[in-house]
């Protein structure tokens, strides 16, 4: 999905509360997840990127949106790069879409859907359909046909667009399927998340094939840095 040029850099963050993915014990180990974002983030940080991302969207609906500043110069503080959460991200591009009505979708064990939809509400945006994916042993375990079902069940006509929450349901392949069935812009953690990073990075190369926001990922540069993440 990364336009050229651009690298992707991947650390995983550790959690002792079960197996990562497991619906089972979620809420406490991406709690977890706190405790090992220094050693993560340190080791990205050797690679001198221009941008870290905290791509666990539900680590900041726990945090809680009042929480999110504190958390990305936490980020910030561990590498010296610019921070990004995937929720940060979602922000930024419901608000370049001029969302206000939002439709949310998750696959989160029920705590954890009820932070995301305090978080949204918090940020100013009226949510009006919220669903849960249900039937989730491992969100790894989970398939496009499921979410791509899942975003249709969740939509309502009152939505300006459709977010599927959640960075590890495969969703990139299905976005612009979804937005010819439902006429409307879909955000997912994945999709938002790259576009935001771009952003930060001053690379204006549109990405093709995973729906309109990435497809004028151009549109509205932020910061220029340099081209690695």
């Amino acid at each position: 999905m990364a336009p050229a040029g651009v690298t992707i850099h991947f650390a995983r963050l550790e959690s002792v509360a079960g197996d990562p993915g497991a619906a089972d014990g979620m809420e406490q180990r991406t709690l977890g997840y706190l405790d090992s974002l220094a050693a993560a983030a340190r080791a990205l940080a050797d690679l001198r990127p221009g941008v870290v991302v905290l791509a666990h969207t539900a680590v900041s609906y726990l945090t809680g949106f009042a929480g999110e500043p504190a958390l990305l110069d936490r980020l910030a503080g561990f590498t010296g790069a610019q921070p990004l959460t995937a929720a940060r991200a979602i922000h930024e591009a419901l608000r370049h879409l001029g969302v206000r009505r939002l439709a949310l979708a998750t696959p989160y064990p029920d705590a954890i859907a009820s932070a995301g939809l305090r978080y949204w509400r918090a940020a100013g945006f009226d949510v009006v359909a919220h669903r849960r994916l249900d039937g989730v042993a491992s969100i790894y375990d989970e398939t496009e046909a499921r979410a791509y079902a899942l975003g249709r069940a969740t939509d309502v006509p009152a939505a300006d667009a459709l977010l599927i929450s959640g960075t590890g349901l495969p969703t990139a392949g299905i976005v612009e399927r979804l937005e010819r069935d439902l006429g409307k812009p879909v955000v997912t953690s994945q999709t938002a998340t790259l576009w935001q990073a771009l952003r930060l990075l001053g690379v204006a190369a549109p990405v093709h094939a995973y729906g309109r926001l990435l497809a004028g990922s151009g549109a509205g540069q932020q910061h220029p840095a340099r081209s690695s993440s």
